[in-house]
């Protein structure tokens, strides 16, 4: 295909900007165009930062969440509940709970919720793990649901509850987030004062 620009740099710049989610190929002209009129040092500042970012971050091997060490600063500092597992959807969710400064334990992210019209079932989510860790653990007293109140979060709730009961330990609680956050909302935009009020006030799941 013929390129679309003068420039093969601008078109690969282009090409490669419209990758990014919600970024059209309108949005990515406009940001290459922006970068072009910055200093060159700016440019080379970003990209390196993104590309230290891919390199130096990794998941936790305990939680899942992202860390720049094998084990993140929430599993390994001894001063957090590990009595209690928070269970979330991803990344977003754990920075959600975290800044509203009422949570007090540990977290499991799954890497999404199950979702069959997009080819995600339990396979694809560190449900196993989460499993894994609650049955060699038995300093785990509680498994706080906060997923989503969607269709597909509240799927993914009954999916872990089923399997804990499995388990066959009389002494774990398995609790979900209050109904505070509205059905249907997605956690990462419920506000701080809604979201902390739904951690503290949650309830057994059943």
């Amino acid at each position: 295909m013929e390129n679309e620009f003068d420039s093969r740099l601008l078109e690969n710049a282009v090409t490669e900007l419209s990758r990014l989610p919600g970024i059209g190929r309108k949005t990515a002209l406009r940001l290459a165009l922006y970068m072009l009129r910055r200093e060159r040092n700016e440019a080379v500042a970003l990209g390196n930062a993104i590309i230290d970012m891919r390199c130096g971050i990794r998941y936790c091997s305990v939680c899942h969440n992202i860390s720049e060490t094998e084990v993140c600063p929430i599993c390994a500092d001894t001063g957090r509940d590990r009595s209690t597992v928070c269970v979330v959807e991803n990344v977003r969710d754990v920075l959600s709970v975290e800044r509203t400064g009422r949570f007090e334990g540990v977290y499991h992210v799954l890497g999404g919720v199950i979702s069959p019209i997009d080819g995600i079932g339990p396979s694809n989510l560190e449900i196993g793990s989460l499993i894994e860790r609650v049955r060699d653990d038995e300093s785990v007293h509680e498994v706080v649901l906060a997923l989503s109140p969607t269709m597909e979060g509240d799927t993914t709730n009954y999916y872990i509850y089923r399997k804990l009961q499995e388990l066959d330990r009389p002494d774990l609680l398995v609790t979900r987030l209050a109904r505070g956050v509205a059905v249907g909302n997605e956690l990462e935009y419920t506000d701080e004062l809604t979201l902390g009020r739904s951690i503290v006030d949650r309830r057994p799941f059943n």
